[in-house]
C-alpha cells in the first residue's frame, strides 16, 4: 500500500539518510522523497512516498521517525494519486505542450503535483459561476457564497467550508473573475512554499494559454 509521509527534520547533512534508514528498518520501501520547504530556523519539510507491506501498520513509521533526534511526523496517510511524486517541472512540460488548454491541463495535474485531493477552476460571469475544469474528485456542489474565493488578490489559504469535513483550501487567482482552488481532506497543512509554487504555476499556465 502506498503512503505519503510529511516529515519535519533538521536541515543538516545526514538527516535525510538517517530518516531513510529508519523507515527502511521499519519495513518501508521508499519510492520518492521531495524537499517541500527549507525554513529559516534550520528545519526542512520533506514528503516521502513509500510502500508498506500489508502486515506493517503506518504507526510503525511514526515510531521510527520519532526515535530520531528532532524529527517529527506532520502527516501520514494513504496516497492514491499514483506511485510517484509529480515535480513542478513535469507539470510545466505537460501544460506548455497543450498551450491553448494549459490552465485546464495544470488543474488536472494539481492533485499529484501538490498532494491535494482535488482541484477546480472557476469563472464568474453575469449568468453565475461556471466550472472551467474540475478533477473527478472535486465536490459536485459548491458553497452558496463564493465571494471570498473571488475576492482574493494573491494566492492564499481559504476559510474552511463547514460542510466539507475539515477540507483545507487554497486559491490562486488568475484574474478578478477566474480562480483555481485546491482542496486537501484534513491535511497536511498547505505550507507557504506550496502557496508560492501554486501561484507561480497558475500564473505561468494562464500566461501560456493567453499567449497561444
Amino acid at each position: 500500500m502506498a503512503f505519503l509521509l510529511r516529515v519535519e527534520l533538521p536541515d543538516v547533512p545526514g538527516s535525510l539518510g538517517a530518516l531513510a534508514t529508519a523507515l527502511g528498518a521499519a519495513g518501508a520501501d521508499i519510492e520518492a522523497i521531495e524537499i517541500i520547504e527549507h525554513r529559516s530556523d534550520g528545519v526542512a519539510i520533506d514528503d516521502v512516498l513509500l510502500e508498506l507491506p500489508t502486515d506493517v501498520m503506518p504507526d510503525a513509521l511514526v515510531t521510527a521517525c520519532h526515535r530520531l533526534d528532532k524529527v517529527r511526523v506532520q502527516w501520514v496517510s494513504r496516497y492514491n494519486a499514483g506511485a510517484h511524486l509529480s515535480m513542478d517541472l513535469e507539470a510545466v512540460e505537460e501544460f506548455t505542450a497543450a498551450a491553448q488548454k494549459s490552465l485546464e491541463k495544470l488543474i488536472d495535474m494539481i492533485p499529484a503535483t501538490f498532494r491535494a485531493d482535488w482541484a477546480v477552476g472557476l469563472c464568474r460571469t453575469a449568468a453565475g459561476i461556471e466550472v472551467l475544469r474540475a478533477t473527478p474528485t472535486a465536490p459536485k456542489k459548491l458553497p452558496g457564497d463564493l465571494t471570498g474565493w473571488f475576492g482574493v488578490t494573491k494566492v492564499c489559504r481559504l476559510d474552511p467550508v463547514e460542510s466539507w469535513d475539515s477540507t483545507l483550501l487554497a486559491a490562486a487567482p488568475v484574474s478578478d473573475d477566474v480562480v483555481v482552488v485546491i482542496g486537501r481532506h484534513g491535511g497536511p497543512a498547505v505550507l507557504d512554499s506550496e502557496l508560492a509554487r501554486l501561484g507561480h504555476l497558475v500564473a505561468l499556465a494562464a500566461f501560456v494559454s493567453s499567449s497561444s
